[in-house]
């Protein structure tokens, strides 16, 4: 049985000036998600294209901006509405307050696929192509900010038998019983892994929308069972079929990535005929 190391969630303190290693951490995911753009430009189909439709540096740079106001927009409101929307109707001011904390992945997600659609329609590019593009990069951001939630000690995970060899104390929860340390299940599941396998389905071309729903379907099938071991937030608990609301909330994502491959299986092969 482990002891949480009591991480100081500020690496760096110049005066009044603090730096979190939370916020490094999403450096750090801007950085990777950069270099992998340009990384995927040589990938098929974007080393093929030419001309007007070709993909440059200049691109990446755009869509990594304009994700991140997706992710920091998106991840808010979506904490807001999916998680606490009775406080936050009676508190709407509370809503900018993103230095109290609380981010949604799914909102994320949602914010990002609004930002990918302006992208897509300003430079007049197929939106499943930009969406294909952009999902093998996501990954390694989603485990850089695996890596912050476990320096800030939040989103432990439930009670652990205290034979596991890696079961932790978090003394931030409250009890000092042993418990999964889900933020690295998290890590090494929706970043590490997630990341390798899309990665790999994407370097070959894929019919269009395919890469982009390997990645919901992947996301929310790991995301899942890596639900089974994260403690639910304790003003929801379990809801519906014992299911916390992170589990819920991957239902319609897996179910809209399966739909959307075999969308684009069917009408490939329809052009083909």
């Amino acid at each position: 049985m482990l002891m949480y190391p009591q991480i100081d969630p500020v690496a760096v303190q110049v005066g009044p000036l603090a730096i979190h290693w939370y916020g490094l951490t999403y450096l750090a995911a801007f950085a990777l998600f950069m270099w992998l753009g340009q990384c995927r430009l040589k990938h098929p189909p974007f080393a093929q294209l030419q001309g007007a439709q070709a993909w440059s540096r200049k691109d990446v740079e755009d869509i990594l901006f304009l994700g991140v106001l997706g992710v920091i927009v998106g991840g808010r409101l979506g904490y807001c509405l999916f998680y606490k929307p009775d406080y936050y109707l009676a508190h709407p001011l509370e809503i900018f307050a993103v230095w109290t904390g609380g981010m949604s992945f799914h909102g994320g997600l949602l914010g990002v696929t609004a930002a990918l659609s302006w992208f897509a329609w300003t430079r007049q590019r197929p939106w499943l192509q930009v969406a294909d593009f952009v999902a093998p990069c996501v990954p390694t951001g989603l485990a850089a900010g695996r890596v912050g939630n476990f320096i800030n000690g939040e989103l432990w995970g439930r009670f652990a038998s205290p034979e596991l060899p890696w079961a932790m104390v978090f003394p931030h929860s409250g009890s000092m019983q042993p418990r999964h340390p889900s933020q690295i299940y998290q890590f090494l599941l929706e970043g590490v892994l997630l990341f390798i396998l899309l990665w790999l389905y994407a370097r070959r071309e894929r019919h269009p929308g395919q890469v982009a729903a390997a990645f919901l379907v992947g996301y929310g099938c790991l995301r899942f069972v890596a639900e089974y071991f994260r403690e639910p937030d304790d003003y929801l608990g379990l809801l519906s079929l014992g299911m916390s609301m992170g589990q819920w909330l991957c239902v319609p994502m897996v179910v809209a990535g399966v739909a959307l491959w075999l969308w684009a299986q069917l009408r490939a092969g329809r052009a083909g005929g």
